[in-house]
């Protein structure tokens, strides 16, 4: 890893654990932003994807307050519209209303629901998993032969959710990737496999070269 990279994921991870121990498990991704000085290369879905993404969040979290209220800590990531939601809410009831809530949700085309039936985690317990997210972040940027900002990565409890768009040759290399951080309990794959003549075809062309001065 570069020292200019190093940097980023730092940062990035230190905002992550400070959204965690205020609010909840924050997913970590590295998309087309400039981050500590690095132009980090966006992510592989449309700009239409990535927005409906974001609408999918925001949506999916006032319509859980509406139903629940303050029951619970529900955290609901949405990547290529599918929605996974993480965290705790204090019955099954509650745990099946959220699932059913997040469906209905416009652009949603599945729903993942790993909510566990306990009470709300503990501060320490967020800035932990965030913690572990910056671990598996740094992992994947250090693994010359994956590209990080393919990936999104949600931590709850110790459980890694890795999502994104990826080839089965990253996903099975990222698999190994991942199991092998500190702190890493488990591991669930939220990916959708695509082949590599379709990674080519969102890979950025060459730039033209520039013409000799006359």
């Amino acid at each position: 890893m570069t020292a200019a990279l190093k940097r980023a994921v730092l940062a990035t991870v230190c905002a992550s654990t400070l959204a965690a121990a205020l609010g909840g498990c924050a997913p970590l991704l590295l998309g087309s932003a400039a981050v500590g000085g690095v132009m980090v290369a966006s992510d592989r879905r449309t700009s239409g994807t990535q927005l409906e993404d974001e609408g999918i969040e925001l949506r999916a979290a006032s319509r859980l307050r509406e139903q629940l209220g303050e029951r619970g800590h529900i955290n609901v990531t949405s990547f290529n519209r599918q929605a996974l939601l993480t965290g705790e809410v204090p019955t099954e009831a509650d745990k099946a209303t959220a699932e059913q809530v997040v469906a209905k949700v416009d652009n949603v085309r599945s729903v993942l629901n790993e909510l566990a039936v306990l009470g709300n985690s503990t501060l320490t317990q967020r800035s932990n998993d965030a913690l572990v997210s910056g671990r598996v972040k740094a992992a994947l940027v250090d693994a010359k032969d994956l590209t990080v900002h393919a990936f999104k990565v949600v931590t709850e409890r110790g459980t890694v959710y890795l999502m994104g768009r990826v080839t089965q040759r990253e996903a099975t290399r990222a698999t190994d990737v991942v199991r092998a951080v500190q702190g890493v309990q488990r591991l669930v794959r939220v990916l959708d496999i695509i082949s590599e003549e379709e990674l080519a075809r969102t890979q950025p062309k060459p730039a033209p070269a520039a013409a000799p001065a006359k």
